[in-house]
């Protein structure tokens, strides 16, 4: 008897979490309302190149940019790149002022809690930039010195969990942009910089910065794209279309446009 109780009680347990999974995928009308309104909001930082970053004719390009014009022809919607402030990009997802953060997003446990992720299309780590000039050569190099990451950044994560290196140093300066926190380095306001690999290489050989950036590396990371929590009917469709761009030559395609070879990793 005891068994036939136990048997039904789990009978029903998986009932009830299999409407609640159904009740969930019914209420997720988040493709269907894309494709209704015609257009795709991609929110991004406009000044994190190759990712997304302004040209000289102040047109918004890059990497991340190619791969979502490619995504939207292919989802038949139209593509609307809306620069954000990189601090509040969360709140600006939430409140569906955007429909995605496209950007060279770090997928972090904490964000992978609050937003559906597609799976990585890049990977990435973050480093720290020094002068050529300044001596350092290691990140035990950077005691007592001054480094600066961009405000709501996985750089920041990545100083905070290093003990270490946070306990050593002298302190951190936030910028709003990557940009500016190199130009400060420059001008000897700060000693250091983290940032993005992929993007600290493509900035210096383009600007051709007398920068360094050290090998010793501070965290491994991966690119996704996010979508409101509840919105996983659009991510696996951009998923889906990610992947059939992976394996049609597509995403080789745009990225040895931006980085002279294949580093894509869709669908690994």
């Amino acid at each position: 008897m005891k068994a036939i109780k136990a048997l039904i009680a789990a009978t029903l347990v998986a009932t009830l979490a299999l409407t609640s999974c159904a009740k969930k995928s019914a209420g997720d009308n988040s493709l269907q309302d894309l494709k209704r309104t015609g257009t795709l909001i991609m929110g991004l930082d406009d000044s994190f190149p190759p990712m997304g970053f302004r040209d000289k004719n102040n047109e918004i390009v890059g990497y991340d940019v190619d791969l979502a014009k490619e995504v939207a022809k292919r989802l038949g919607v139209t593509l609307k790149l809306q620069p954000i402030d990189w601090s509040t990009k969360e709140q600006e997802l939430n409140t569906k002022k955007i429909d995605c953060i496209w950007s060279g997003f770090t997928m972090t446990k904490e964000r992978k809690e609050a937003m559906a992720f597609t799976g990585a299309y890049l990977d990435n780590a973050q480093v720290a930039i020094v002068k050529n000039d300044s001596g350092i050569k290691s990140l035990s190099d950077l005691s007592d010195k001054l480094i600066g990451v961009q405000a709501g950044s996985s750089a920041w994560e990545a100083v905070s969990a290093d003990t270490n290196l946070l306990n050593s140093i002298k302190g951190v300066v936030e910028f709003e942009e990557n940009l500016t926190a190199l130009n400060d380095l420059g001008i000897g306001n700060i000693d250091a910089v983290v940032m993005d690999l992929v993007v600290a290489e493509y900035t210096i050989k383009q600007a051709n910065y007398p920068y360094t950036i050290l090998s010793e590396g501070l965290a491994n990371e991966e690119y996704g794209v996010a979508f409101r929590k509840n919105d996983v009917k659009l991510r696996d469709e951009v998923q889906k279309i990610l992947e059939e761009m992976q394996n049609d030559g597509t995403a080789e395609s745009i990225s040895k446009q931006w980085f002279g070879r294949n580093i894509s990793v869709i669908g690994r």
